[in-house]
């Protein structure tokens, strides 16, 4: 009998040999923390820099594309790459970019300064993430679902941090202290390059030519495109809604509720934490319950937060932003568990996939809403947007994952 990964609770089935290594899963863990820290602090002084250089909501959204569409960009082909011969600097380069990003940005003279100090803050994450993902995964000792939950928790706490600490140094001090966060990327360069060197020793001792994974048997190209096709899907619907929701979080607070700039930066951190706890949920759950479910549920979970969104007033909307960012973030990790399960032998090509299509239709996305903001106002975006999660429903057809009959036999 075919064991289903997706529908049947994982936690019945045996532990592997090895288990975490949650020295490496922690570290993975807070070098996210500190590479996405450093992505938040520049979309966290959007309002800064639009009262600073005159900027409109169009030159916002552009802002977040450049970032977004080069941290998405190189993300497959880092992947692909890293599939096949792990390189022990690599993940301290991606931060070694993100440290050059943060001290242009600090020191930014035009809004052409802003696009390149941008791009090399998406370059840093394009690098990062699949290399990242995928030393995760082989430190995961099986438990692929909470391996993602450590990883992407530790990235969503550091997007979190950021509004906070441009509210607390940015705002009073000036965009020039954007410049003391590059010691946060020195810090991560430094403990990614112990990371990289047990991430290629362990890739030397477990990869050998020719060798298929265990799981690999089984799925036609025609099913894992069509899972990948409905996983895109999903992520469309739920990226595009948070940057959109990230991006113009402050902007929509301070029009709509008259509050200060602060306030706003103080209500963005408590919607980017909410971020970062949903992850804790989703990925070990989707071990024991099956992925497809904790899928359903985050995505499609969403649309009634969502739909009431844009009707509520301030106390209920910072009630509202939480529960939202709760119940959508708890569906990455699943995802990209069920990604990797799919394609067992393309770890890091698919985990650079997925995150690179999650950064590029989310840059996208919210330069369409800026532009539209522009035309319309901010409150008419979350009126549009708040459709987004419905498309959820698509999870119905993602296909039943079944392990190989190899596997089947050692976990029966």
């Amino acid at each position: 009998m075919e064991t289903t990964l997706t529908d049947a609770p994982l936690g019945a089935l045996k532990k592997t040999r090895q288990g975490p290594i949650f020295s490496v899963l922690m570290g993975i863990s807070f070098s996210h923390l500190l590479n996405d820290l450093i992505q938040s602090l520049l979309i966290a002084i959007y309002p800064l820099l639009k009262s600073s250089f005159h900027l409109s909501f169009g030159q916002i959204g552009l802002i977040t594309l450049v970032y977004q569409f080069t941290g998405s960009l190189l993300q497959p082909l880092v992947g692909l790459y890293a599939d096949r011969r792990s390189q022990t600097y690599s993940l301290s380069i991606g931060m070694g970019f993100g440290f050059f990003g943060l001290l242009l940005l600090a020191h930014a003279p035009n809004f052409a300064s802003l696009l390149v100090a941008a791009a090399l803050i998406g370059i840093g994450s394009s690098i990062f993430h699949p290399e990242a993902s995928r030393a995760a995964h082989m430190a995961s000792g099986g438990r692929y679902g909470m391996a993602q939950s450590l990883f992407i928790v530790g990235g969503n706490i550091g997007t979190a941090l950021g509004p906070l600490l441009v509210a607390l140094i940015i705002l009073p001090y000036g965009q020039t202290k954007a410049g003391w966060f590059a010691g946060a990327a020195l810090l991560g360069g430094l403990l990614l390059l112990k990371i990289g060197q047990w991430s290629k020793k362990n890739f030397k001792a477990k990869v050998k030519p020719g060798v298929a994974h265990p799981n690999a048997k089984g799925h036609s190209n025609k099913t894992m495109a069509f899972a990948l096709t409905i996983l895109v899907a999903l992520i469309f619907s739920k990226y595009v809604y948070l940057a959109s929701l990230q991006s113009y979080y402050a902007f929509y607070l301070i029009s709509r509720f008259h509050i200060s700039a602060a306030n706003a930066q103080l209500y963005l951190f408590t919607f980017l934490f909410s971020i970062a706890l949903g992850p804790l949920v989703g990925g070990p759950i989707g071990d024991r319950i099956g992925r497809r479910c904790v899928i359903w549920i985050s995505v499609l979970g969403a649309a009634p937060f969502t739909l009431l969104l844009p009707y509520a007033n301030l106390f209920w909307t910072g009630v509202l932003t939480v529960l939202i960012g709760l119940v959508l973030s708890s569906a990455f990790p699943a995802i990209l568990a069920y990604a990797q399960e799919l394609m067992p032998n393309n770890v890091g090509m698919v985990s650079g996939l997925l995150y690179g299509f999650a950064f590029g239709i989310g840059g996208i996305g919210a330069a369409i809403f800026g532009k539209l903001a522009d035309l319309t106002s901010i409150e008419f975006i979350y009126q549009v947007c708040a459709f987004l999660p419905c498309l959820g429903a698509l999870t119905y057809f993602l296909p039943k994952l079944h392990l190989s009959k190899l596997t089947a036999q050692k976990t029966s």
